[in-house]
């Protein structure tokens, strides 16, 4: 496997469609566990006003052969800055090219997005039932309730 990023001066991608994501092997092959990435300042724009939107992603997996490293995600996550994509877009299409190139057991995401028009949009995707015995635990962030 090649690693483009790690250890190197890595730019900003233009879009998350230029992004490269990088794999290595799992260093614990054979027993399920849980890997949990938070990315609590994400943004992306709107489609149609192109004004930012923020968002708390949790991104939990329980790797298979590979797992993602850790700066080429940062530098995907970073590159929807200047994506425009509804959230649930975003959020699901994050999930689908993890668990389509990385090949965990099993993936989940959680898009906790700020109020956009005075509404927020929380956005959940999962690949299917969690390995058996995997621990989940609750991904942690409370329900946006405003001032109150």
């Amino acid at each position: 496997m090649t690693i483009t990023h790690l250890g190197q001066t890595s730019p900003l991608p233009a879009s998350p469609e230029e992004a490269r994501l990088d794999y290595v092997p799992n260093p614990r092959p054979g027993r399920p566990y849980l890997v949990r990435f938070t990315a609590p300042e994400f943004t992306s724009l709107c489609p149609v006003t192109g004004q930012p939107d923020f968002a708390h992603l949790v991104l939990d997996y329980a790797p298979g052969e590979t797992i993602v490293e850790s700066k080429s995600l940062k530098l995907f996550l970073s590159s929807f800055r200047n994506h425009n994509g509804f959230h649930e877009d975003v959020t699901v299409g994050i999930a689908e090219r993890l668990f389509a190139e990385m090949k965990p057991l099993w993936l989940r995401i959680g898009g906790y997005w700020y109020p956009r028009g005075g509404i927020p949009i929380d956005v959940f995707w999962q690949s299917g039932e969690p390995p058996a015995g995997l621990w989940l635990p609750d991904q942690g962030v409370p329900a946006y309730r405003g001032r109150g």
